[in-house]
């Protein structure tokens, strides 16, 4: 299962990065997707990173967010610049082999992690 790490606390405007962890599987042939959601929200999808690298945004995010993998390591790196008031959320890592690698459908991953909190303060 994905376990996430290095939530916190970041003024509005900063910078702040989050990892993912998945330890028992096959990394290489796994997509990895974020998830957030703030309280009162529903859960959105924020990206997704496939097998070649690849990397898929939401609108809400582009420009702004970037996503790397690192194979060796197993683990994924979420980078979170120019973060924002409404950034604030739970972030959830998601891991499978979908028939599509995409943030749009949190219905295809089996595998989630416990999540980690990222506040952003004006």
């Amino acid at each position: 299962y994905p376990v996430e790490s290095g939530g916190g606390s970041v003024q509005a405007g900063g910078t702040m990065t989050v990892s993912c962890k998945v330890d028992a599987w096959d990394f290489r042939s796994v997509c990895l997707a974020w998830f957030r959601q703030a309280p009162g929200k529903a859960r959105e999808g924020v990206l997704a990173i496939d097998t070649d690298g690849s990397v898929k945004y939401a609108d809400s995010v582009k420009d702004r967010f970037t996503l790397s993998r690192d194979n060796g390591g197993k683990t994924a790196y979420l980078q979170m610049n120019s973060l924002k008031s409404e950034d604030t959320a739970m972030y959830y890592c998601a891991a499978d082999r979908p028939f599509s690698c995409t943030y749009r459908d949190a219905g295809q991953y089996s595998y989630w992690g416990q999540g980690t909190q990222v506040s952003v303060s004006q």
